[in-house]
């Protein structure tokens, strides 16, 4: 769970090196680069359902079939204690469909009782593991928090290969995808067998999320899955946008929080990663353009300042209009009883030429009384 490289590295250029010099660095890089664009890639389609629990349910359903696995082989093969998790994941998922569609319960309320009930199952078998005089459950809390250090070169491929038949799937069916994610009724019209292609798109998650239980954990799994899609919904509204920038979130999310674990002592490297991940979220919530929420103030103050921009401008003009002369000058005092005038506001209506000033007096010129005008019709058509 926890590596250190065998030399300190101070820049970017001696880490590269590394990577590929370093067999145990290189395999942890590429290894939670693949699982980071996978997750990310599927986790698009788990944020976008609204079910977000998912990868939360389906990692904790997958701790029972990786000790269930142990029990029958009482061996710590990884890849048949994966082949467990996956089956387990795999009942898990189907349980949380009938319960949704043979009762009246709600997939949240589904996913909740799934996940505590395999979670609590797995654990009690752990237990009973750990109590065996001929067992050792120390190889087994890995798929608890994760061990990235324990990587091998033949894992790296699995996740490669894995991540190639997801994306060919994915390339193969996207219409389909595309339609049933946005409108499933109308799916079914066309006469696409909606069961099939959900049952397709939630299989490939929970390969994903049993492939990850290594690296990141049972715990920790769920943020993998959802926190680079989560960062990618914020920048656009395509979803082939979507997936490819979710994609590279997890990726990057991967080989830089393999890079801080390896340079400093007693850090997980699966925490650390969700950590990063978690930070693309962040950035990805203050600073994207259209929904970034300092985008949305810089808009907010805007849009208020433009409209007491506005109510001025037509406070001057019901004023101008009741003389025949537009350029009529007026005392800029008028202007102290009108609620929400400044100073400021009148310089910025000289400043668009909307405005003249003379000394203490203000007329209005030929564009600002046409703007003024617009305004006014503007509204008008807006009350009809």
């Amino acid at each position: 769970m926890r590596f250190l490289l065998s030399q300190e590295f101070v820049d970017i250029k001696e880490y590269i090196e590394l990577v590929f010099t370093d067999y145990t660095l290189r395999t942890i890089t590429l290894g939670t680069a693949i699982l980071g664009a996978v997750t990310g890639m599927l986790g698009s389609f788990a944020v976008l359902r609204k079910q977000s629990l998912l990868g939360d349910a389906i990692s904790h359903a997958a701790l029972p079939g990786i000790a269930i696995a142990f029990l029958i082989t009482g061996a710590k093969d990884t890849n048949t204690l994966l082949l467990g998790a996956l089956v387990s994941g795999l009942i898990g998922t189907f349980w949380i469909r009938g319960i949704v569609t043979k009762t009246h319960l709600k997939s949240d309320t589904a996913l909740g009782l799934i996940l505590s009930l395999f979670f609590g199952f797995g654990m009690l078998l752990l237990t009973f593991i750990q109590k065996q005089p001929n067992a050792n459950q120390a190889g087994l809390d890995k798929y608890l928090f994760g061990q990235a250090a324990t990587l091998v070169e033949s894992d790296v491929w699995t996740m490669a290969i894995v991540t190639g038949i997801c994306l060919l799937v994915m390339l193969t069916f996207w219409k389909e995808f595309k339609i049933l994610l946005f409108d499933a009724d109308y799916t079914k019209t066309l006469g696409f067998n909606t069961k099939t292609i959900d049952i397709l798109i939630t299989s490939f998650i929970v390969l994903a999320i049993v492939l990850g239980l290594q690296t990141v954990g049972v715990v920790l799994m769920s943020a993998m899955l959802l926190a680079p899609a989560a960062a990618a919904r914020q920048w656009t509204n395509s979803l082939s946008v979507m997936v490819l920038l979710a994609a590279i979130f997890g990726a990057f999310s991967g080989v830089f929080g393999t890079a801080i674990s390896a340079s400093q002592n007693n850090l997980s490297t699966g925490p650390v990663i969700v950590l990063v991940a978690s930070v693309f979220v962040a950035f990805s919530f203050i600073f994207s353009p259209s929904r970034g929420l300092l985008f949305k103030q810089i808009r907010f103050i805007k849009n208020r300042r433009d409209l007491e921009l506005h109510k001025t401008l037509a406070f001057m003009y019901n004023i101008a209009e009741t003389h025949e002369d537009i350029s009529h000058p007026h005392a800029i005092k008028l202007l102290n009883n009108f609620q929400g005038y400044t100073r400021s506001t009148l310089q910025k209506l000289v400043d668009k030429d909307y405005v003249k000033i003379d000394g203490n007096m203000w007329s209005l010129t030929e564009r600002g009384f046409e703007t003024a005008s617009n305004l006014y019709t503007k509204q008008s058509t807006e009350d009809e």
